[in-house]
């Protein structure tokens, strides 16, 4: 708080004076962003999956129209050859309603825009079952405090690696979180939630009875989590005038020109998907 005041003194001084001041702004060349996240729900075919095109604009940029659209879009199963073309939706979007998942199978994503080409390699990792969904006080950061617990086992086999995603219904923006089985492999596992302190405003919020809080649990690539382990890190932001301390580059290769990488990643993965209603205790 005692940041932001100074802040608005600083910026009322500026205001009352007659000289213009200039602030140099860093600038960036526009990229290509992809999202690019095909995600099969577990108990559906997957058949139907969206990949998403856009290019990145300066911070003070008020042109919204980022969608890219002429671009040439295919993943190519690695493994037996079967190629699923993504069409034009003609707004950023490009769409296949023949997608077939397989588990452990190796995918290449490939896009060519504005004569370039971008690849990407993922491979789609299973995702164990949620055997419980419950809450309870006495594991969180803070006893008071309701947490929602998720509880599966862990394979046998070494490397996996897991992303969770947690919102609450009537909040913006989920709060993600990921493991890997480097110290739990081959066990039950049971993963708890409670929501954090903001720290911009200092509130506390707790889950209530009749909160409803929706849930995502994949099953990701140990690339992917790092990936995300930065994106996480960096949630929080930085300051205004402040540089980003890693540069975040997802897995998307410009193979005709190194340089202009693109942002963004490709994942494919196997996700169970459900909700919990919070109860008097």
């Amino acid at each position: 708080m005692k940041t932001y005041i100074k802040l608005m003194v600083l910026f009322f001084t500026i205001t009352a004076c007659e000289d213009v001041i200039e602030v140099p702004v860093q600038t960036a060349p526009s990229r290509l962003v992809v999202e690019a996240s095909l995600d099969w729900e577990k108990g559906t075919s997957g058949n139907v999956q969206t990949i998403k095109l856009s290019t990145s604009t300066s911070f003070f940029n008020t042109d919204g129209n980022t969608a890219v659209t002429g671009a040439s879009v295919q993943v190519t199963n690695d493994t037996d050859g079967t190629v699923f073309l993504f069409t034009d939706q003609n707004d950023g979007t490009y769409l296949t309603e023949s997608f077939i998942p397989i588990i452990g199978a190796s995918y290449t994503l490939n896009i060519i825009h504005d004569g370039e080409t971008y690849n990407a390699n993922e491979t789609l990792n299973a995702v164990p079952e949620l055997t419980e969904i419950y809450q309870a006080r006495e594991d969180g950061f803070d006893e008071e405090k309701l947490e929602v617990h998720l509880v599966f086992t862990d394979p046998a086999e070494e490397g996996n690696a897991y992303l969770f995603k947690f919102q609450k219904e009537g909040e913006l923006l989920p709060d993600l979180e990921v493991a890997n089985d480097k110290f739990i492999n081959g066990k039950e596992i049971d993963w708890w939630y409670e929501i954090e302190e903001d720290e911009d405003t200092e509130e506390i919020e707790v889950f209530e009875p009749g909160d409803i809080v929706n849930i995502e649990f994949y099953g990701i690539s140990e690339a992917y989590n790092d990936y995300i382990e930065i994106l996480i890190s960096q949630l929080g932001g930085v300051g205004l005038f402040e540089a980003v301390p890693v540069a975040v580059k997802g897995n998307c290769i410009n193979v005709t020109n190194p340089e202009n990488y693109a942002h963004g990643y490709f994942r494919v993965t196997e996700v169970v998907k459900a909700s919990y209603t919070f109860v008097e205790d």
